[in-house]
């Protein structure tokens, strides 16, 4: 090999190195956020379920009654 050869071979053995190192810190952190997700998507089921329960406590009973024009 000469010598431009190993130093072309030498960089993109850095880069490759870098790029690994990146990839693993982005999956990282893809991760984290996916359990920040889960998270909010519970809380939001729970209060969307919190909500229909109040919605039906306080709903008032409309009573099926005609038109007075009948």
């Amino acid at each position: 090999m000469t010598a431009d050869n190993t130093d072309r071979l030498t960089r993109l053995e850095i880069l490759v190195t870098e790029q690994e190192k990146t990839i693993e810190e982005l999956s990282g952190q893809v991760a984290g956020q996916w359990k920040v997700i889960e998270g909010m998507r519970r809380k939001l089921d729970a209060l969307t379920d919190r909500f229909l329960v109040l919605e039906e406590q306080t709903a008032p009973d409309i009573p099926v009654t005609k038109p007075p024009h009948y």
